[in-house]
């Protein structure tokens, strides 16, 4: 009994002051008062003390004592330390507060110092020039204590392992309406980074290194750490990554873990409860008698290959195409640099097709590399028959900005007939292509977007049987206003200029329609057409959507949209196509899943259904 009430007072004050919005027992009947005389924010943090009272706990007069203190305790961060406090009791459960506030306590002496090497640190320096308060302000708690959990959190970020207070005192005399406060932080020496040790790799370990943000003999910095993991991870050859330092100081035995347990010596103690428990601050002054002098820290990296063959298949469903299977098949590591290979193999009705892509990186492997892609493809639908296959050599480097420039050397051989119009034509061009996705989260984002743009050019100077130039691009944008009101906006634009229209295949020209175009009408049934009244594909095409969605519950969103654009020959057509209507969206475990009517304007009595599975992008 003794050592519980010890707790109470000491720990239960503790918490109090420090975190006043405790939570509230399902049995509690917390005490429900009416206060007069303070602020509005005073107000708020005494109801929030008064909120894990039950007042079926107590006699009155130790009910009334408990308020009195919880009041004193929840105004003293704001400054009060001698209110006048009268208490009317209604009921058992309510009660009345007449407060007198009394003057606040004001700052004296404030004197704040970092020791160190940490001393001629900016974010140190920062984090001073950011304190709130000065000499001749009201005390107020929480900027203090806040400074206080700042500079060790900025110690172990920053490599500060020897970190202490030599002095962190707060002394107020409530008489002469006055405080002082103090504060040394001493952080000892800056660690740096040591040699990196790397376990478990099977990929060559001078392609690992080079994937470092940092170099031996720099300033430790924590995220620089969380960095280099996140980058062997992207690599997609492990299937686990742990990059840690290997600490060694007091300050180590004392850092909780990441899976953020306890550190050990709380649980090596736990399990004694009538021994008093050894602190942190303890534990590192019992270590630090003996410090070391070596201030390089290693860095050891563990990692696990991923396995070598990860297969996926998908299974769904789109009006324009009906049924439709995939089956992919990646190797991400297939030798000791890091080459990968993926297949991908796409079933449907109208449109069959085989692709892969052999992955060369580079000295960067995230951000350059050699690409090898081929595949072959197989389209019957509506006025188009298409066999293609084809080859391309690319070389592609991301930047810092997260756009991905590729630069390629394509070959393709189509046997096609557009229209009623056959041709068998080998075609061999450069291009280059500019791109960049961003979305958060995911799977169904609700902030992110997507730019495009390709441009491609072929002559017949070099073997070519068709001379033309070709653009492209699409800009997609997602946002979100609050939780539940989603906006998408994209325009996409093509436009080829060549005298050889009649040699250039279907997978060249332009046609526009569908689930992801112009809905209200079918797949690629939006273009020009030929004498026969059969689609022949446009030497330009422009397309646009505007679209709100709305959540309805949960995963449940309504939607409403408008689609315009068309295919054409020549630039500003007499009028573009729109269709507009609503859906419905729910985000599944699978993806997104789409369903829409539309109703195209040109043709009054028709309605067309879409429905698709997946992201917007």
């Amino acid at each position: 009994m003794g050592r519980q009430q010890r707790w109470t007072s000491v720990t239960g004050r503790a918490l109090c002051i420090s975190l006043p919005l405790l939570c509230v027992s399902h049995g509690a009947w917390a005490v429900d008062a009416t206060i007069e005389g303070v602020a509005a924010d005073v107000d708020r943090n005494i109801q929030a003390y008064l909120q894990n009272v039950d007042a079926q706990q107590y006699t009155d007069v130790r009910l009334e004592g408990e308020i009195r203190r919880r009041t004193q305790e929840a105004m003293r961060v704001f400054g009060y330390y001698e209110p006048e406090i009268t208490l009317e009791r209604a009921t058992e459960d309510r009660v009345w507060l007449k407060i007198e506030p009394g003057p606040q306590v004001k700052i004296e002496i404030l004197s704040i110092n970092v020791k160190g090497d940490a001393s001629e640190d900016p974010p140190f320096q920062q984090a001073i020039e950011d304190f709130p308060l000065a000499q001749g302000d009201v005390l107020r708690h929480a900027p203090w204590d806040r400074l206080r959990g700042q500079f060790p959190g900025l110690a172990l970020e920053r490599g500060y392992f020897d970190w202490g207070f030599t002095d962190r005192r707060m002394e107020v005399r409530p008489y002469l309406q006055s405080a002082r406060l103090y504060m040394d932080f001493d952080s000892g020496p800056r660690y740096q980074f040591g040699e990196t040790s790397i376990i478990g790799s099977h990929i060559e370990l001078e392609r690992l290194r080079r994937l470092q943000p940092f170099e031996t003999g720099e300033p430790y910095l924590a995220e620089t750490i969380a960095e280099y993991n996140q980058r062997l991870a992207e690599t997609g050859w492990f299937s686990s990554v742990s990059v840690r330092p290997r600490l060694e100081t007091a300050q180590a035995l004392t850092i909780a873990p990441p899976s953020g347990s306890d550190p050990w010596w709380r649980e090596a103690t736990a399990t004694q409860p009538q021994r008093p428990r050894l602190s942190s601050a303890a534990l590192a002054s019992a270590l630090s008698i003996n410090k070391p002098t070596d201030t390089r820290l290693p860095i050891d990296v563990n990692v696990e290959p991923a396995d070598r063959h990860q297969f996926e298949v998908g299974i769904g469903y789109a009006t324009d195409v009906g049924p439709r299977l995939r089956f992919g098949w990646e190797q991400p590591w297939i030798n000791r640099y890091g080459h990968s290979l993926d297949h991908d193999l796409y079933l449907s009705a109208p449109e069959q097709r085989f692709t892969g892509v052999y992955d060369v990186p580079l000295d960067d492997p995230l951000r350059d590399s050699y690409l090898l892609q081929y595949g072959i493809r197989n389209l019957d639908d509506s006025d188009t028959e298409s066999l293609e296959g084809t080859v391309e050599l690319a070389r592609r480097w991301k930047f810092d900005n997260d756009w991905v420039q590729s630069l390629y050397f394509r070959t393709t051989y189509e046997d096609f007939e557009q229209g009623g119009e056959a041709d068998q034509v080998w075609l061999f061009y450069p291009g280059i292509q500019w791109s960049r996705t961003r979305t958060r989260p995911q799977r169904f984002p609700l902030w992110g977007d997507r730019q495009q743009l390709s441009l491609e050019y072929s002559d017949t100077l070099w073997g070519s049987d068709a001379q033309f130039t070709r653009v492209t691009g699409d800009t997609e944008w997602i946002r979100t206003i609050g939780d539940d009101n989603r906006f998408l906006a994209r325009i996409s634009f093509g436009a080829i200029d060549t005298g050889d229209f009649d040699k250039l295949p279907p997978s060249l020209r332009f046609f526009a329609g569908g689930d992801r175009s112009v809905r209200g009408y079918s797949y690629e049934s939006l273009s020009p057409r030929n004498e026969e009244g059969r689609l022949r594909g446009g030497q330009q095409m422009l397309t646009s959507t505007l679209e709100y969605q709305r959540r309805v519950s949960g995963n449940w969103w309504a939607a409403t949209f408008v689609d315009n654009g068309d295919a054409f020959d020549n630039w500003g057509p007499n009028d573009l196509k729109t269709g507009a209507g609503a859906g419905v969206r729910w985000v599944s475990p699978v993806g997104p899943i789409r369903l829409d009517v539309a109703h195209p304007f040109d043709h009054e009595d028709d309605w067309r259904l879409h429905f698709s599975i997946g992201p917007e992008f």
